[in-house]
């Protein structure tokens, strides 16, 4: 059956009792950690938090690991500062990934999981190998620690993403399905991703959102429900897929409103797992 989580924002040192309560007070048994302060990955907070993980009884479900140096979130400049396609921060991020595999893996997380920018579409692209190297590096470095390194959908094809893959060679490589992410950047829809690289979905953000309406920015994130994002379509696929893991709510904005949002997010979802379960 798969398990609801909800993701948990670390944006830096906050109070992280009151973080993990929050999830239990909203009814969650699990939840993905959202980590982009790099120099708070800490033996400390390490043991800070496996000592919270224990004392509400939750379950990390994946690592979501940030990386320094500039990020923007659209069409033109996000090509230039996301992930390991930028050349000039690929070696920083791939030291970057690395401590915070080796951070996830003080908390005994398997699964960790990035964005890894505008994977260029075209095999032939100069920047192409390079970025599939970098790539390789990482998921060496998470294979000597029994873990696997997620791509998150978004800003790359369905298709570009399992070339990737294929180019990189490694048995550790998987996906955290952004279910909005491949609507918000045009890239595809989730039902039909799922037909391109379904059996590498390890983890998945439940999101939703519409297409862009212009050529610089990307989609509007909505409500669960309000959106373009087919739930029902995306569930029944990862119950024909055999995914039996976790669905993890993402409400990207802050107050009362996230939470009415991620607690309505949390039935809905919970009706269709059920009723597709049936």
């Amino acid at each position: 059956m798969m398990k609801i989580g909800v993701c948990v924002v670390f944006s830096a040192m906050e109070d992280m009792d009151a973080k993990f309560k929050a999830v239990v007070d909203q009814g969650f048994d699990n939840c993905q950690l959202i980590w982009w302060k790099t120099d708070c990955w800490s033996d400390e907070n390490a043991a800070t938090i496996n000592e919270l993980v224990k004392k509400y009884g939750l379950t990390i479900s994946a690592f979501w690991c940030g990386w320094d140096g500039p990020k923007a979130w659209n069409f033109y400049e996000g090509q230039k500062t996301l992930g390991l396609v930028p050349p000039e921060y690929r070696e920083m991020r791939v030291k970057n990934l690395c401590d915070g595999a080796d951070f996830a893996k003080k908390l005994g997380v398997e699964n960790v999981v990035t964005h890894m920018g505008y994977i260029p579409e075209n095999p032939y692209d100069p920047e192409y190998e390079p970025f599939c190297d970098a790539v390789r590096v990482v998921a060496e470095h998470l294979k000597k620690n029994d873990q696997y390194l997620l791509f998150e959908t978004g800003q790359e094809t369905p298709v570009t993403m399992l070339r990737c893959f294929e180019t990189v060679g490694t048995d550790n490589l998987g996906v955290n399905l952004d279910t909005a992410n491949v609507i918000l950047y045009g890239k595809a829809n989730p039902v039909d991703a799922l037909e391109v690289f379904g059996k590498y979905v390890r983890n998945l953000h439940a999101k939703d959102g519409c297409w862009p309406v212009n050529g610089h920015d990307l989609g509007e994130e909505t409500a669960i429900g309000k959106g373009k994002v087919d739930f029902r379509g995306v569930i029944s696929k990862l119950y024909d897929l055999g995914y039996d893991a976790y669905v993890t709510i993402e409400r990207e904005i802050s107050g009362d409103e996230q939470v009415r949002d991620i607690l309505a997010a949390k039935e809905y979802l919970g009706s269709l797992i059920e009723e597709v379960s049936k």
